[in-house]
């Protein structure tokens, strides 16, 4: 096959892609925020929803970070986001529930932040919330599910919300829609590489 016969095939194909892309775009005309679930075992849940809410910041807009099991970490992405105009940032302050050990104190902490974020959830000022490690809320019996899905549900209509953590529940992928499941194939610190700032966290 020659240079000309080459270009002409590929321009082809990329013309078919085209086509569909065009016809993806042309469907797609409703118009109000998104509910998006980062799941799975895989690195980098917390990491796409930051640079989503870096993309909302970018546009002019206002965002929400609540992290709830973070607390007691310096996380470099919360760091450089809470200097950036236009972010509220709450922070679930007793850390990872499996360091506290302690139920009760980890319901009080969470008492205290759930209020913020259900106040984020309808602030029609807010373009885009983030609830970073959700998931656990509901695995630990910290939060009921029915109160977090009422307030999804309730929220504004051009409102995005980013929820991340391993496990999210079937109620969740349901509800959401767009979910993207991280699988991990292989990770540095199950090999005994020691986790690092500004990869980790």
């Amino acid at each position: 096959m020659n240079e000309q016969a080459t270009a002409d095939k590929h321009q082809r194909k990329m013309q078919k892609h085209k086509e569909k892309v065009d016809a993806t775009i042309a469907r797609a005309q409703e118009e109000r925020g998104v509910i998006i679930v980062l799941t799975g075992n895989g690195k980098g849940k917390s990491s796409s929803g930051f640079g989503t809410l870096i993309r909302t910041l970018g546009h002019g807009h206002e965002a929400g970070l609540v992290q709830f099991i973070k607390g007691t970490w310096e996380c470099g992405e919360a760091k450089i986001l809470a200097t950036l105009p236009g972010l509220t940032h709450e922070v679930m302050g007793s850390g990872f529930t499996w360091e506290t050990q302690d139920k009760e104190q980890d319901q009080r902490a969470f008492d205290q932040v759930w209020p913020k974020a259900k106040a984020m959830l309808s602030n029609p000022k807010m373009r885009t919330v983030m609830l970073d490690e959700i998931t656990y809320m509901l695995a630990y019996d910290l939060l009921d599910m029915a109160e977090l899905v009422a307030a999804l549900r309730a929220r504004p209509l051009e409102q995005n919300v980013i929820l991340t953590g391993r496990g999210a529940p079937t109620t969740l992928r349901e509800l959401a829609d767009t979910v993207t499941d991280m699988k991990m194939e292989k990770h540095a610190f199950k090999a005994g590489v020691k986790a690092q700032a500004g990869i980790e966290w």
